[in-house]
């Protein structure tokens, strides 16, 4: 009997994932990562939907627990706080200080679950790994969820081939709706828990707040960049994402604004109007570049946003290891820090970071 050591989140996705082990024959056993040490990494307090008696992952660890349990499963638990700190946490960070939009779920996947996660599995044992993302492995590619609402291709963008050799999706194949069903049909203490939002392992918190811990607020300037009129004040550039609308709370102004650019060395923050030819783009270039498959296109698609439809695009493929990706008809808040994700139809090939955003062959020198 092959074994499997499933990553157990607390959540429906895993609980489900480790049933359709199970009755595919596998010897499942259970772990469960601890990647944040709220004790020490500041509360988790701000959010009147948490009972701030228990720590959430420990409510979660606690979930887990409970499910295999049920599932007459195995559940070890590992502490993986040092290493989420120092690869991912990190990285936000910095990432943040430079004025950039960084997703840390993507150096999650990367450096947490499929890499130190497979080490700790190879001790136990483990033919394969398995997690309940969404996602599908067929003869070696990695292939979009049949439930595209929640693909999760995007977020495993920088994880390698060899990252993803004997790793199993189980619930790739599944829509939401069952995978919440099945966790029903077996009396799970997850089968009505809410999805998780927020950053990967640290959840739900008031933002501003929580950064408040980490990154000095830098307050500054406020300028519609038609006018070049200041408007008001920013409480700090990291708080802000190109394309933004909601919660901006500006001047005090009615009038529907968006954030269109940073200058990181004046500290300011430029928003527009109504005038949106300021967020249309027509090429950017990648860096950090990982590709999870063997094949290196000219013409594909791509996402530069989760859950953005996907984009034509073609590619240039530079010297120093970047790729220059253009697309001429124009797409909408190509952000610095976010991940571009390529595609070949259902295959995620995988992706870069957005280092540069130009249109018309220049760097757009707003962002």
């Amino acid at each position: 009997m092959k074994k499997v050591v499933i990553g157990m989140s607390g959540g429906v996705d895993s609980s489900v994932a480790a049933i359709m082990l199970k009755k595919q024959g596998y010897e499942v056993i259970g772990l469960f990562m601890r990647n944040w040490d709220t004790s020490v990494n500041g509360d988790f307090l701000g959010n009147p939907d948490l009972d701030d008696s228990i720590c959430p992952q420990e409510q979660d660890y606690n979930d887990a627990l409970e499910v295999c349990q049920k599932l007459d499963i195995p559940l070890h638990r590992i502490d993986f706080v040092k290493e989420y700190w120092d690869y991912v946490f990190t990285y936000f960070l910095e990432e943040l200080k430079k004025g950039r939009t960084p997703n840390p779920d993507i150096m999650c996947n990367k450096y947490i679950k499929f890499d130190m996660f497979v080490r700790e599995a190879e001790k136990l044992g483990a033919d394969y790994i398995a997690t309940g993302h969404y996602a599908r492995m067929k003869d070696g590619k990695l292939l979009r969820a049949v439930d595209l609402n929640k693909d999760q291709t995007y977020f495993l963008s920088q994880v390698s081939q060899k990252q993803l050799e004997n790793v199993l999706f189980p619930i790739g194949d599944m829509e939401k709706p069952e995978v919440r069903k099945i966790a029903d049909e077996y009396g799970l203490i997850t089968a009505s828990k809410k999805d998780s939002t927020g950053i990967c392992f640290i959840g739900e918190r008031n933002f501003t707040k929580f950064l408040e811990n980490y990154l000095p607020n830098t307050p500054g300037k406020v300028i519609e960049i038609d006018t070049k009129e200041v408007i008001g004040e920013h409480i700090g550039l990291m708080y802000y994402t190109i394309g933004q609308r909601r919660g901006l709370n500006i001047g005090g102004s009615k009038e529907r604004m968006f954030v269109v650019g940073k200058d990181l060395k004046e500290n300011i923050l430029y928003i527009s109007y109504g005038n949106t030819d300021y967020l249309i783009s027509d090429s950017c270039i990648i860096d950090t570049v990982n590709f999870n498959s063997d094949k290196r296109p000219i013409d594909c698609t791509a996402k530069f946003r989760y859950r953005q439809p996907d984009n034509d695009v073609s590619l240039e493929y530079l010297d120093n290891g970047e790729i220059l990706v253009k697309y001429p008809q124009g797409v909408k808040a190509v952000t610095p820090g976010q991940a571009c994700v390529i595609y070949d139809g259902e295959e995620c090939l995988g992706g870069g970071i957005i280092k540069e955003v130009r249109k018309n062959g220049e760097k757009l020198w707003y962002l």
